[in-house]
């Protein structure tokens, strides 16, 4: 696992210095110090290693976004706040992660970050409902719905500036924060059940 770690370790500096593209096997492996025929024993491929960096990013926000829940808020936009700025400070953080989450470059990347966006998306619905912010009856589509639309303008936000446009960011929870607004308990919100 020491190798694996160097391997990853090695991708993540690279890609932050030079981008996707200059981050190629060979080159992690000779940052890692490790020759490129045993670089492809631990991976097969290239986008083997971005997965790799992908669950390890993923783990760690998923880690800080489940605990959620011991913090005070009393209204969705806090509530929006409270899991949107985690995400945006590990970003920050974390350029590699950026480099990547926002590609596209394939399946496997785009799959993971699905998974992570329904993962997050379920735990903080059942937390508003269960703080009376949101009705009891208010469908899981709702919060993936609002998770989806985040997750577009988290996109352009990064791809504007690699540290997040802040206008961008605050314009994505507005946004979030007005429509899951309309399902809140007392909510008179044009549209609202």
């Amino acid at each position: 696992m020491v190798r694996v770690k160097a391997i990853l370790d090695a991708a993540e500096e690279i890609l932050v210095e030079g981008g996707y593209e200059a981050a190629t096997l060979k080159a992690i492996g000779e940052r890692a110090d490790i020759p490129t025929p045993s670089v492809y024993h631990y991976f097969s491929d290239r986008y083997q290693v971005d997965a790799a960096i992908i669950r390890r990013h993923i783990a760690a926000l998923t880690d800080k976004l489940d605990r959620i829940g011991d913090e005070d808020f009393r209204s969705i936009p806090d509530a929006v706040a409270i899991a949107i700025d985690p995400i945006v400070d590990y970003f920050r953080a974390h350029p590699s992660c950026v480099e990547l989450w926002f590609s596209g470059r394939n399946e496997t990347l785009t799959a993971l970050v699905r998974e992570f966006d329904e993962h997050v998306s379920e735990h903080l619905w059942r937390l508003v409902i269960t703080r009376g912010l949101l009705r009891a009856d208010t469908p899981l589509l709702v919060m993936r719905l609002a998770f989806e639309a985040g997750s577009s303008l988290f996109d352009i936000a990064f791809q504007q500036d690699r540290n997040g446009d802040e206008a961008t960011m605050t314009e994505l929870k507005r946004l979030v924060s007005a429509y899951l607004a309309t399902y809140g308990p007392k909510s008179t919100a044009v549209g609202a059940d």
